[in-house]
């Protein structure tokens, strides 16, 4: 066994430092040399085993389980390397891959109720936990760092900031949020725009402290958020933002999410999607990220995105691709989450603590490492509804920044 894990590893580790401990306590290093030496340990065959046949999925369980252990550096180091090499799979993990790819339409098939139990798997949990490293805010989506110095509080509101902008809303708009997370950029649209804001959620626990939030500010009555799926809304609306949700429709369900936003939105209206997505061609979902994180998720290629949206009738005003902004992101999640590592283990367990922080990483060094991105595209029914150029974004943005400044204090409920 000692020979084999010597063998495929050193196959597929070119770059950096990776020593290894087998379980048998026999050691060699991987790579180049270059970096940080990293240091893991093999406590049993059995994970040198599972690794070895399927290492997208059993890598993550093997670090759950503590089979897989770092003795020197981190979890975030050692992905680091193994996301950093010049083949993206191992040559021996390509089959898997094309067996994936084949049934990934099964696994997407996000019909009403399956996506209602997917969001529940994620984001029905003890909500102690997601203010262990989100922002005031509770922001779970990419932030947008417009300065190097940015904190990620104040990332996350030039995110809010940015797609208001984008949006060119008035008072008095009508404003579909879908997907609206725990309400933070619905109040926001509310608050700075004079907006009437509908937030939509398949989660229960967020539609709860969306709410509560909205009535804290006494802004319940313009800013209401629903249980409810975007295949059963009622329109019209004059504005539709959805950030973080497109990743949960599946990719057979491109063409209907893109026919009903254009059934809801107004003639002259716009629309604006901020989603992960793949500068490389169509994909799989990382199997311990499907059974572990998100079930039924999947992150789309341009190439998908596209081609929906043109069936759809919607035409395509602005693209905007953020491409280091979620890995800044993720890290910041990351350190937060790891100052407050042993909260998490006494609202759950070692066994999830461990797990989160696996998930935390690896979607770190996907982005900072790899092909993922985060894309921001604009949407209208007709020519002429937005500005030629993108000059109006910087005015929008300096308006909204003077309305903060005159704004409230933050929300105590989110909060840390």
């Amino acid at each position: 066994m000692d020979r084999l894990l010597r063998i495929f590893l050193g196959q597929f580790i070119r770059r950096g430092a990776l020593t290894c401990t087998t379980a048998s306590g026999a050691k060699f290093t991987c790579g180049d040399g270059t970096g940080d030496p990293v240091a893991v340990r093999f406590a049993t065959t059995q994970a040198e085993w599972r690794i070895l046949l399927n290492p997208e999925l059993a890598l993550g369980e093997a670090y759950m389980d503590g089979t897989f252990i770092v003795e020197n550096g981190s979890i975030a180091d050692v992905l680091a390397i193994l996301f950093d090499q010049p083949e993206v799979l191992p040559r021996w993990a390509r089959p898997q891959w094309w067996m994936r790819y084949l049934i990934r339409h099964a696994r997407q098939f996000n019909p009403p109720k399956r996506a209602r139990d997917n969001v529940a798997h994620h984001y029905d949990i003890d909500g102690r936990l997601y203010s262990l490293f989100l922002d005031s805010d509770k922001q779970y989506s990419c932030a947008y760092f417009d300065r190097p110095d940015a904190s990620l509080d104040d990332a996350q509101l030039a995110k809010k900031r940015h797609l208001a902008a984008k949006l060119l809303i008035g008072h008095g708009d009508r404003v579909l949020d879908i997907g609206c997370g725990w309400g933070g950029l619905g109040l926001y649209l509310a608050e700075m725009t004079g907006a009437d804001v509908t937030g939509i959620t398949l989660s229960t626990e967020q539609l709860q402290v969306a709410n509560a939030r909205a009535a804290e500010k006494k802004l319940a009555r313009s800013a209401r958020f629903l249980l409810q799926d975007y295949r059963d809304v009622s329109g019209p609306f004059d504005r539709i933002v959805s950030v973080g949700m497109f990743e949960h429709v599946g990719v057979d369900f491109y063409e209907i999410f893109f026919k009903r936003c254009a059934e809801l939105l107004a003639d002259d209206g716009v629309m604006m999607l901020h989603s992960i997505g793949r500068s490389t061609g169509p994909d799989v979902t990382s199997p311990w990220i499907a059974k572990y994180i998100f079930p039924g998720g999947y992150i789309p290629a341009l190439s998908e995105v596209f081609p929906a949206i043109e069936r759809a009738g919607l035409l395509v005003c602005d693209t905007e691709i953020l491409r280091l902004h979620y890995a800044e992101t993720l890290k910041a999640w990351r350190e937060r989450f790891m100052a407050r590592r042993e909260e998490a283990v006494q609202i759950y367990d070692e066994r999830f603590a461990r797990m989160w922080e696996f998930y935390l990483a690896a979607s770190e060094m996907a982005f900072r490492k790899q092909n993922l991105m985060n894309f921001q595209i604009q949407l209208t029914k007709r020519q002429g509804v937005v500005p030629m150029t993108r000059d109006y974004v910087v005015r929008e943005e300096a308006k909204l920044r003077g309305l903060e400044r005159g704004s409230r204090p933050q929300l105590k409920i989110a909060g840390e």
